[in-house]
């Protein structure tokens, strides 16, 4: 298959917002002998492939970077990730994803990504956590289909603002979506839509005094009740850190997955949290040891 042959067959994404701007990365990957392969890829600035390397046990690293100061009024970053079968892939970013102001009656920033994976084909997602700068709005949406016995494993840790600067909840709006399919059908939908000028955000039973949020999914036909007591355990088993409370969960989702979700007062602390859960079941489906690579 050709690079421009490969890159056509990828599933356009649709719009849902208007956007003055649209950046966009696609890329697929293969199974090779000598491990997972790079096979295509196309890019608009200001978002590009920094760097893809081998981790050794056929898969591949892949560091996605922003060259821009973050994503303005206006913005829309597009990604599209096609993994065949067998191929593993492990994605990240090279800091956090910053989220500049718009104004009132303007458009926002927004962001899709859409991944496709083959037979047996593993994803792990795990990206530098998302700041929502005061008076910012974002809109960020993901699709995740696969096939039978592949593997999709997500992270995002949401900071309200930067907090040292006095910027706590000051953002306009924030909304995530993620849909999830196995085989066509859909087995997890997630619609989160904060507007902070709105809604009682410090509320017990709401964030009470927590400020930054974390989450972590796994998607497979290979994840069930043994799977989640796995990352509650390796949870349980973290260190507390002094004057960092973390508040946290581990739930089954209606079909082939496990979600984490946590709060805390800092991104590094949930980092640490979401890395253990993610290591625990790393080990346990892929008999891979933790990932640790310094950007």
């Amino acid at each position: 298959m050709t690079t421009s042959t490969a890159i056509q067959m990828m599933k356009p994404i649709t719009v849902s917002r208007s956007a003055l701007r649209i950046s966009t990365l696609r890329a697929s990957f293969q199974k090779r002998d000598n491990g997972t392969v790079l096979t295509a890829k196309y890019h608009t600035a200001p978002i590009k492939i920094a760097k893809a390397f081998p981790l050794g046990g056929g898969q591949l690293g892949v560091i996605v970077m922003d060259v821009s100061p973050g994503l303005l009024a206006g913005d829309r970053y597009e990604f599209q990730w096609q993994v065949e079968e067998d191929a593993h892939v492990y994605l990240t970013n090279q800091s956090f994803t910053k989220v500049h102001p718009s104004s009132e009656n303007g458009e926002g920033a927004s962001m899709s990504q859409w991944f496709e994976l083959g037979h047996g084909a593993v994803v792990e997602s795990m990206p530098e956590p998302l700041m929502l700068y005061r008076d910012s709005a974002f809109f960020s949406e993901s699709e995740v289909r696969l096939s039978p016995e592949a593997v999709w494993m997500g992270a995002e840790v949401v900071c309200p603002g930067r907090t040292l600067r006095g910027e706590l909840f000051a953002y306009r709006e924030f909304r995530n979506k993620l849909n999830v399919y196995y085989q066509d059908q859909l087995i997890y939908a997630q619609n989160q839509w904060i507007q902070p000028s709105l809604q009682q955000l410090s509320a017990p039973g709401c964030m009470s005094d927590m400020t930054h949020t974390g989450l972590f999914y796994a998607f497979s036909d290979r994840i069930g009740a043994r799977e989640a007591e796995i990352v509650r355990e390796a949870l349980v088993a973290c260190p507390e850190r002094e004057g960092q409370a973390v508040t946290w969960g581990v739930s089954l989702t209606y079909k082939h997955g496990l979600s984490v979700m946590a709060a805390g007062k800092a991104a590094w602390v949930l980092q640490e949290r979401l890395a253990a859960a993610w290591s625990a079941l790393r080990l346990h489906l892929l008999q891979l040891e933790p990932l640790k690579l310094l950007k």
